[in-house]
């Protein structure tokens, strides 16, 4: 087939209107013929001085990192920042306040991009070579909000906002089953071969090997926080209201109510059980609260943050924080006993999860999920980052599996299975 040429009407039509094809300079126009220029050769000796003057202005004005650009939702956003491709490929160096990012294509993402390997932008779902990605698992319509693989089942379960629970086949990470309930589902836990998931007013509780169902009853309002202390053998459920609801484990098979742990004003969106007897509590009200698990009374309440404590945990003598103010802190007991932030790490977006996990030399990596659709990778303790996770929206939930599996699930209702790289893995991945 021979090459298509423009018509004399369209090259009438350009010369009236010589304007730069802002999809080309985004490097996605895919139109031939093209009624705008495919060029950086802005000024020919045959346009008006003025229009010279006036499209030389605008172009300056679009690469000007101090001038604000809105494009249409058909070209990459960019504020305040300058974009150069990196040195060998591998994606877009986006250069803003003095760092280094890069950008996946949002072509590639929709399996559209016609520039393969050529494309100035990402073609992958992760940098680093921390992980590989195995799977994709899509059932869910709406948020997935909890993920457990109970002990001696070969099923992952999956919980979401949409009302259901799904069962995955780990094997060949097929549909294998789903369950409809009667609520929004806010978190799940696994412990042993119990599923745990939290539900409006109520926990509901059921034994994998068993199919034994229990209902827990005594929150008010959605529960959005479930962990399990194995040296008292506690559930524990953050509620909507505030209270955390604390039930004991008996005789193997059910549950009673041992306390009411009274404090927080707004949503309970974060628990974790930690050593010696110390329960932690993240809340919609900005402050992580410290329990007593011996005297279910409150140690100390930490105000650092300035919006909600979306995540916490424990690693070795330190307690980390994520919030919605774009910081993860670190604290550590100072002299007299308390805890106090010893380190702040700084955000570009909100921070929704944290997740601690050793890699394939046993060395402390903390994974963090942002607003910004990504999940960095850090060293601990320098929080030196050595690898990111794309998604097409934000990951709320991260949970590790055993043989090195990592598990992320959120906004857009799929749930990812990835596997860590070795050492000679990443090796040859980059030699590759």
């Amino acid at each position: 087939m021979g090459r298509l040429h423009p018509s004399q009407d369209h090259k009438q039509r350009t010369t009236k209107k010589l304007v730069v094809c802002k999809h080309w300079l985004a490097g996605n126009c895919n139109r031939f013929p093209c009624q705008f220029l495919h060029s950086r050769e802005l000024v020919e000796p045959s346009w008006p001085k003025q229009q010279q003057q006036q499209y030389a202005k605008r172009f300056s004005d679009d690469h000007n990192p101090k001038k604000k650009k809105n494009y249409n939702n058909n070209t990459w956003r960019r504020s305040s920042t300058t974009t150069t491709t990196a040195a060998g490929g591998g994606g877009v160096v986006v250069t803003n306040n003095n760092k280094t990012e890069k950008v996946v294509c949002k072509y590639w993402v929709k399996e559209k991009c016609n520039y393969g390997n050529s494309c100035k932008y990402l073609h992958s779902w992760t940098t680093g070579n921390c992980f590989t990605l195995l799977a994709q698992l899509q059932g869910h319509e709406k948020v997935v909000t909890g993920i457990a693989l109970p002990s001696g089942s070969d099923k992952l379960y999956s919980g979401s906002t949409d009302k259901t629970v799904r069962l995955w086949d780990c094997q060949y990470g097929t549909d294998a089953g789903v369950f409809n309930l009667d609520g929004e589902i806010g978190c799940m836990l696994t412990e042993g071969p119990w599923i745990f998931v939290g539900l409006p007013n109520f926990v509901k509780a059921r034994h994998t090997q068993t199919g034994t169902v229990l209902s827990l009853n005594g929150p008010i309002g959605q529960v959005y926080a479930l962990v399990f202390d194995d040296n008292n053998h506690m559930l524990f459920a953050g509620t909507e209201e505030g209270p955390i609801l604390a039930w004991r484990f008996v005789n193997g098979s059910n549950f009673e109510r041992a306390a009411t742990l009274i404090g927080h004003t707004h949503h309970v969106v974060s628990l974790f059980a930690g050593a010696g007897n110390i329960l932690y509590s993240g809340s919609m009200d900005k402050s992580i609260r410290v329990w007593s698990l011996e005297t279910f009374q409150c140690l100390q309440v930490l105000t650092d943050h300035t919006s909600t404590v979306m995540s916490v945990l424990c690693w070795e003598d330190f307690l980390l924080s994520c919030s919605l103010d774009k910081t993860i802190k670190v604290w550590a007991a100072n002299e007299s006993g308390n805890l106090e932030v010893t380190y702040t790490h700084q955000e570009d977006s909100g921070v929704l999860t944290l997740c601690g996990v050793h890699d394939s030399e046993a060395k402390p990596v903390l994974l963090c999920s942002c607003s910004d659709n990504t999940v960095r990778v850090y060293d601990l303790p320098s929080f030196s980052e050595r690898g990111r996770i794309f998604s097409k929206q934000a990951v709320r939930r991260i949970e590790i599996g055993p043989g090195g599996l990592l598990f992320t699930g959120g906004e857009s209702g799929q749930v990812r299975v990835w596997k860590w790289l070795t050492d000679h893995q990443s090796s040859s991945t980059t030699t590759a």
